[in-house]
């Protein structure tokens, strides 16, 4: 289904892919999701918890659009912390392999100032493709 692209001699990245081949026929784009429950209710302030949450919104909708944690190609992590995210790494990594699995699409993470919710510590978009 996809490939990933590791040039030769590269050493393989950890948690993520540098490039990824797709041979789908669909696109399934996925706006950000924070880390707030599906009525809107934030239940931790604490980065990993709430990158848990924004995992399982993320994954709600691929299962919606019948796609799969296997189909992500790209993510784009917006954080407001880069100390509380370079400090949970453990953490984090396990939230995401509980509700990911093993599939590392490519991925970039930004610090930004803030997010339009006041609470949300970070935020996720994804490209998947059937």
């Amino acid at each position: 289904m996809n490939t990933t692209i590791l040039p030769e001699g590269w050493p393989r990245p950890r948690g993520y892919a540098n490039g990824v081949l797709t041979r789908g026929s669909e696109t399934l784009y996925i706006g950000g999701q924070i880390g707030w429950t599906p009525e809107g209710v934030f239940e931790t302030d604490d980065f990993a918890g709430q990158v848990r949450q924004a995992l399982l919104n993320i994954r709600a909708v691929l299962t919606t659009a019948g796609a799969g944690p296997e189909h992500m190609v790209r993510m784009t992590w917006y954080i407001t912390d880069k100390q509380a995210y370079m400090n949970q790494q453990r953490e984090i990594g396990a939230a995401y392999r509980e509700v990911m699995g093993k599939n590392f699409p490519t991925m970039s993470v930004v610090e930004v100032s803030a997010l339009i919710e006041d609470e949300a510590l970070v935020e996720i978009e994804v490209t998947a493709v059937k």
